[in-house]
């Protein structure tokens, strides 16, 4: 097909497209810009057209691929925008430090009720929250692998106890929160 037959022809659908680009963008100058970017991509990609299928139908496609590619950019581009009257608190950039004074006392006090555990409970439990396997802490304690992990079971029992002793609560996840 020749540029002159390509042209020709896309004027016969104008209508039609100005139309569909109404139908979906609902406003009359967003439809006049897809208009316009679907003519430039049917121009650009003319020699892409096979003579004799639907030109219509080429162009429909390109228009309607075009606006859901637009939309799906609108989406990932959304601004919020905050409409009280300090809104310069909300760009300043600097970082907030939550006090962290409570989780801190926690930790003190956790690791006091863990040095008051017995040495051979104290020592496997240890090793166990370090990250180390129940495997590596038999071989390096030279222990029977079921002693360790019966050791690490009693301080864990036994660090459970005192914490419900001390903050006077079942449910250890409200210490947590």
């Amino acid at each position: 097909m020749t540029a002159i037959e390509f042209n020709q022809s896309f004027e016969l659908h104008t209508g039609f497209l100005q139309n569909y680009a109404l139908t979906l963008t609902k406003d009359a100058e967003n439809a006049n810009d897809l208009f316009q970017e679907t003519a430039y991509k049917a121009y650009k990609y003319q020699r892409m057209f096979r003579s004799g299928t639907n030109m219509r139908a080429w162009l429909t496609t390109i228009m309607k691929n075009t606006f859901i590619n637009q939309y799906r950019q609108r989406r990932r581009r959304t601004v919020l925008h905050d409409g009280t009257e300090n809104t310069y608190y909300l760009n300043q950039g600097e970082i907030e430090v939550a006090n962290q004074g409570e989780g801190n006392i926690l930790i003190q006090e956790l690791s006091g009720l863990i040095e008051q555990l017995s040495p051979e409970n104290r020592v496997p439990f240890l090793l166990h929250f370090q990250g180390y396997r129940y495997e590596e802490i038999a071989r390096q304690l030279n222990l029977p692998l079921g002693t360790v992990k019966s050791r690490i079971h009693l301080a864990r029992k036994r660090l459970r106890e005192q914490i419900q002793q001390l903050y006077q609560t079942d449910k250890l996840a409200e210490l947590a929160a």
